[in-house]
């Protein structure tokens, strides 16, 4: 049977900050994507936390609650749908493009996010609270360029 794969569905980048905005390609690295800053270093980036990316299936749940979200409001730098969001977790590998990434963590959410959710409740994406609803950070294993679109396929390390 083959395995199940998903779909770049948005890459996100800012020069600080959120909302993201959509590009249709970048060059993903050790240090992040390219052309995406962070405004708070101390939070934000480092090896660990290269890349945040989040499930298209998982905001259109939320929009469906009400939820004034949309993709790259909460900062994530890949908007990807077809996968089980449950199943990614620490410790999952995900070829993207040219690029390998490690899952490391659960992103936690802060009140910089607060205005893509109902009565600015950005709990509602803490994995703690929800389990399955968070944004996720990976390492960058292997760099390469992603592009809109392309297939995201788990990887075995």
């Amino acid at each position: 049977m083959p395995e199940a794969a998903g779909r770049v569905e948005s890459i996100n980048l800012s020069r600080g900050g959120v909302p993201k905005t959509s590009v249709f390609e970048a060059l993903v690295t050790e240090t992040g994507l390219d052309g995406d800053r962070q405004a708070d270093r101390r939070v934000h980036g480092g090896p660990d936390r290269a890349a945040v990316l989040f499930s298209l299936d998982i905001i259109e749940a939320l929009q469906r609650e009400g939820h004034p979200i949309g993709v790259g409001t909460t900062g994530e730098n890949l908007t990807i749908s077809g996968l089980e969001w449950r199943d990614i977790v620490p410790g999952v590998g995900l070829r993207i493009g040219e690029a390998v990434l490690l899952v490391t963590r659960y992103a936690s959410p802060c009140e910089t996010i607060r205005r893509s959710f109902l009565d600015d409740d950005f709990s509602r994406i803490s994995q703690e609270k929800h389990p399955g609803w968070s944004r996720v950070c990976a390492r960058v294993m292997t760099s390469g360029v992603v592009r809109a679109h392309d297939s995201v396929q788990l990887q075995t390390f």
